[in-house]
């Protein structure tokens, strides 16, 4: 039976911590990047794109420290044609066990007329000299076609074949401004393969933009056509309206096995860890109807759907929750824990830290919060890691107590107790609502001169002793911060996240986020 033959793998290249952090407000500090990594190589992804090296000294060491912490995925930095982009690309990727150059370079009309100035021979001529020069530094090279969706199809065929005789195994067709549609997009690809004379000797990939809304559609169209790498990014991240979401892409391909002829070696049980540690650390919430991992994705409101699933579950859920790790996480621990049975789960969740300090400040938290909080979950314990400013930046502010008054009719007030560089201070403001007066009592003390981007709250788990969890994004001087903090107090929650992100820019180890280019 066809069901039975011998399936292709579909790679899964994710560049969650590249494209991902893109978004506007998504950037992560290296040790959120690791933290991540960790997470995608458990999942089983092929290929993780750590940065873009050249873009920053940040980004660099991002993906140095990503290099030197993954062990059984490949990692990938992303770098344009200019000599200079690969050779930074190929010097963080020195400690990676299994390393990728991506080069990249437009290949569209407009592209090349307005944003290059340059004739399509000097486009051949550079990609060909850029996948040359990277090939010299590592045994893998994927090139990419930028804007290869509005690219014409003879001048595809042409810098594909030439590519690829100067090396590179994988050629990456993007659909970067999202204006592709499925069948068009999937027929390219199968065109192209059938066209380029040696189309076998590389993987054909593609990279879709979700503009539209048509990015998982378009590539599993291209799926369809023979197209064996798929670029996705958790929860959908990225520039503009994102990217091909990795969960949507992933349970597709298992869920509709008798459609597509490929499978992936994804863990699918880490899919929803993995899509909370990434929203924690970006400030990215989930919306609730989300596909594979948003809240409502298994649930049942209709009382026909809720009697045929209690009847039999297939009849209205074509995957199961748990296959996903939805269910799955519930952590059995409490105030009179151990530090050892606390460790090993953080352990399975991919949370590791740098000195016994580090470690001894969580476990601090942990008990804190086991005293307010029955039931302790892993998102519970996501949030806890993600206050934590890293060891080698200090920690400048920290936050000790809060008094919050709020009667209506009356100015909310509040006073706070805040430890400066170990030093207490008290201070108190007055605001629009308690939230306000908690952070313009902040400010009275900081003085920070940032400007208040983003401020999102968002409740854990269920219960009304839940944690409520707090981003405050935080701008100054071209320097974009999330700051995190988890408290079952909105209020101490909203503080805690307003500290740490002042926390974040004072310590100095946020990139900048400059415009960068990207397929």
């Amino acid at each position: 039976m066809a069901n039975e033959q011998a399936k292709d793998s579909l790679i899964i290249f994710d560049t969650t911590l590249r494209d991902g952090e893109q978004s506007p407000g998504a950037s992560m500090t290296r040790d959120e990047k690791v933290r991540i990594a960790k997470m995608l190589e458990k999942m089983g992804v092929d290929v993780i794109e750590a940065g873009f090296a050249i873009a920053s000294q940040g980004d660099f060491e991002s993906v140095k420290a990503v290099a030197e912490a993954v062990k059984t995925s490949r990692i990938c930095s992303l770098a344009r044609s200019a000599t200079k982009d690969i050779e930074r690309a190929g010097e963080a990727l020195k400690p990676a066990a299994l390393s990728r150059i991506h080069t990249f370079i437009a290949t569209s009309p407009i592209h090349m007329d307005y944003k290059l100035r340059m004739k399509p021979d000097q486009v051949v001529s550079e990609a060909v000299r850029a996948v040359q020069t990277a090939r010299n530094l590592t045994d893998d090279v994927e090139f990419s076609c930028e804007d290869a969706s509005r690219s014409e199809f003879d001048f595809l065929c042409r810098i594909i074949e030439q590519v690829i005789a100067a090396g590179a195994s994988t050629i990456n067709l993007p659909d970067t401004v999202g204006y592709a549609e499925p069948q068009e997009y999937g027929r390219l690809i199968g065109r192209l393969m059938q066209a380029i004379p040696n189309a076998d000797k590389a993987v054909f990939s593609v990279h879709c933009h979700n503009d539209l809304g048509l990015a998982v559609a378009n590539s599993l169209a291209a799926v369809l056509e023979g197209a064996r790498q798929v670029e996705c990014t958790i929860n959908g991240l990225g520039e503009r309206a994102g990217n091909a979401s990795l969960e949507e892409i992933v349970m597709a391909v298992r869920t509709r096995a008798d459609v597509f002829p490929v499978e992936t070696r994804i863990d699918a049980t880490q899919i929803v860890p993995t899509s909370r540690l990434v929203s924690t650390v970006t400030g990215f919430p989930v919306q609730p109807n989300k596909a594979i991992v948003g809240a409502n994705a298994f649930a049942h409101e209709s009382g026909i759907h809720q009697d045929g699933v209690l009847k039999y579950r297939e009849t209205y859920e074509i995957m199961r929750a748990e296959d996903v790790g939805w269910n799955t996480n519930k952590l059995v621990l409490g105030k009179h824990s151990g530090r050892a049975a606390f460790k090993a789960r953080l352990t399975e969740l991919g949370i590791s830290f740098a000195s016994d300090e580090a470690f001894n400040d969580a476990f601090t938290r942990f008990k804190d919060l086991a005293d307010k909080k029955h039931e302790i979950f892993d998102e519970d314990l996501q949030a806890l890691v993600s206050e934590v400013v890293p060891a080698d930046s200090g920690e400048k502010y920290r936050f000790v107590g809060l008094e919050s008054h709020s009667r209506t009719g009356q100015k909310p007030q509040a006073k706070l107790r805040i430890a400066v560089d170990g030093s207490e201070e008290f201070v108190e403001a007055e605001g629009d609502g308690p939230v306000d007066a908690a952070f313009k009592a902040v400010e009275q003390l900081a003085n920070s001169g940032a400007t208040l981007k983003l401020y999102s709250v968002n409740a854990i788990t269920q219960g009304t002793d839940s944690q409520g969890e707090v981003t405050v994004r935080l701008e100054k001087d071209n320097v974009i911060v999330n700051g995190n903090g988890a408290d079952t107090d909105i209020i101490v929650a909203s503080v805690k996240a307003y500290l740490n992100a002042l926390n974040l820019l004072a310590s100095g180890i946020m990139r900048t986020h400059p415009q960068k280019e990207g397929v």
